[in-house]
């Protein structure tokens, strides 16, 4: 499949997408996320290995769309969590 990132046209596959990221270890999920294998990925990690461009040339959205049509399924950045009260002491 043809698409572009970054300006440039790419040719991908799933299967060299998931060849790409085999062995690569996943970045902690602050943003858009895509699960590859038994792993999840943030899309900016997937984008940058699989095209070798800094990942500050492209944005996530071109990333999800990218993988959205080679079949794999994007999910939206994890919310954070409530701030916690802190605790307090009784003596």
């Amino acid at each position: 499949m043809r698409c572009i990132i970054a300006g440039y046209p790419f040719h991908l596959t799933a299967s060299e997408v998931e060849q790409a990221m085999h062995g690569v270890k996943p970045e902690p999920i602050a943003e858009e996320f895509a699960r590859i294998g038994r792993n999840n990925y943030p899309v900016r990690q997937i984008g940058a290995v699989v095209t070798g461009q800094d990942r500050r040339d492209f944005t996530s959205g071109e990333v999800v769309r990218a993988l959205t049509k080679l079949g794999f399924t994007c999910h939206p950045a994890p919310t954070p969590a409530p701030p916690t009260e802190p605790e307090t002491f009784r003596f």
